[in-house]
């Protein structure tokens, strides 16, 4: 057995005798069903070498451009760019619409700026889809790429431009582990112009691509740094076509993101530290800068989110949803861990403060069925369907949707209570949080 360090035997220590949750500042275990479960996992370290857990978080800053028609500025900035070629990803739908419209003419009033179009990107993308969108890039051997579209479209481009640079290398050799290789990526790829099209995914602003992994029945993606748009243009002329259910579903991709984000765990918590700052994920748990965006996130999608959901013609509440960028029991089975994180969150679903005696007269113990219902109430008033059975899924369907959710590790491995607990794949929480999911 490895020797503990001495900070390790003082931690171990302060568990046994006080077992407290370290996430958050949490109260002590009497308060908080998770504590002494985690102070049993902390001891049962002193068999095992113990993991160096994290001490640095990385903010990659994203270049944003916001403003009432910027769209048409895309030919200027390729052109100062010096692209010499340009592959324009969109999908069926899009290409038809005023957005793709717009890019085509900013594309043509440049001189001397050749660019080629695929349209053919899946609204959910696959790894057939994605090979074909890479084969077609590969082909032109483009020297900047633009996406006009959903996260689908800029999710494909990023994956067109990865592998567009590394000619040679197979799909899963850049695939997150432990369904791919999850190899880092060393060498510099072209610059991705993205111009999104909805508000929710927020992939004109990060390192992630996500697809349908169709053999195995779960979604996966590559998540890296290299893969960021040097440029996302935010324009809210372009949600404009956008249908009102198509809003309101990328609307709650805002909303449970920033949740998540915020109620992640610390990043003083995610182990194991990495070798070399290369292999840092991007996803790398809550930090004091990444708090600050998250819980604006937060609030301005429960302000706008409903006035979205009431007047599609809305300009001034789409364009928040757009700055702004499954379901209650989730962050049920999440607030012991960090009391006072969802409460904030449970006063921000109330329209109120954390200061309101409402909501400071709640024990810690009872945050989470609270905000449960919070949620649930929230989803009601956007008319969104109640629960798993809602959708059509059965009580069997449970097993393969949990299967499907554990390769998620880039999420699962932030979430309180699985992500902190050594040797923990999160299967039976998971499992919970989808049978109480089923209906409610």
């Amino acid at each position: 057995m490895a020797t503990a360090s001495r900070n390790t035997i003082l931690r171990l220590i302060n568990a046994s005798q006080h077992t407290v949750c370290p996430c958050h500042g949490a109260h002590a275990a009497v308060h908080h069903p998770h504590g002494q479960v985690h102070a049993v996992n902390q001891l049962r370290r002193l068999a095992t070498p113990v993991p160096e857990r994290e001490y640095a978080f990385e903010v990659a800053a994203s270049n944003l451009r916001f403003g009432d028609g910027v769209t048409r500025e895309v030919g200027m900035d390729l052109k100062n760019m010096k692209a010499r070629k340009v592959g324009v990803f969109t999908d069926a739908n899009v290409a038809k619409l005023k957005p793709m419209q717009t890019t085509i003419q900013a594309l043509e009033a440049e001189t001397d700026l050749p660019f080629e179009v695929y349209d053919k990107v899946s609204v959910e993308p696959t790894e057939d889809s994605w090979r074909d969108a890479i084969a077609w890039a590969r082909k032109h051997d483009f020297s900047h790429f633009l996406a006009v579209g959903g996260g689908s479209v800029i999710d494909t481009a990023k994956a067109a431009n990865l592998f567009t640079v590394y000619h040679d290398s197979d799909l899963f050799d850049f695939i997150n582990a432990p369904v791919g290789k999850g190899l880092p990526i060393k060498q510099t790829l072209r610059p991705l112009i993205a111009v999104p099209t909805t508000a929710g995914t927020g992939s004109e602003t990060t390192g992630t691509a996500i697809l349908d992994i169709t053999s195995r029945a779960f979604k996966t993606g590559i998540a890296n740094r290299a893969l960021k748009p040097v440029l996302g243009v935010v324009d809210v002329h372009n949600t404009e076509s956008c249908p009102t259910a198509v809003q309101i579903s990328a609307g709650l991709d805002v909303l449970f993101h920033s949740l998540e984000s915020y109620t992640a765990i610390p990043y003083t918590e995610r182990y194991p530290r990495p070798a070399n700052p290369i292999l840092r994920p991007a996803y790398q748990g809550s930090n004091p800068v990444a708090d600050i965006f998250s819980l604006w996130a937060l609030q301005t999608t429960v302000k706008n989110l409903p006035l979205v959901a009431k007047n599609h013609d809305n300009p001034e509440a789409r364009r928040q949803m757009l700055v702004a960028l499954t379901g209650p029991a989730v962050f049920e089975f999440t607030a012991p861990s960090a009391p006072d994180r969802h409460r904030q969150a449970l006063a921000i679903f109330n329209g109120t403060t954390v200061s309101d005696p409402s909501i400071t007269k709640i024990p810690d113990i009872e945050i989470g069925a609270h905000l449960y219902e919070a949620i649930a109430r929230f989803l009601d008033g956007l008319g969104v369907p109640r629960g798993l059975k809602a959708l059509g899924y059965k009580s069997s369907d449970v097993e393969m949707l949990a299967e499907g959710t554990l390769p998620q590790r880039r999420v699962l491995d932030l979430a309180p209570g699985i992500g902190d607990v050594v040797g923990s794949d999160g299967k039976e929480h998971i499992t919970r949080i989808l049978e109480r999911s089923f209906d409610y």
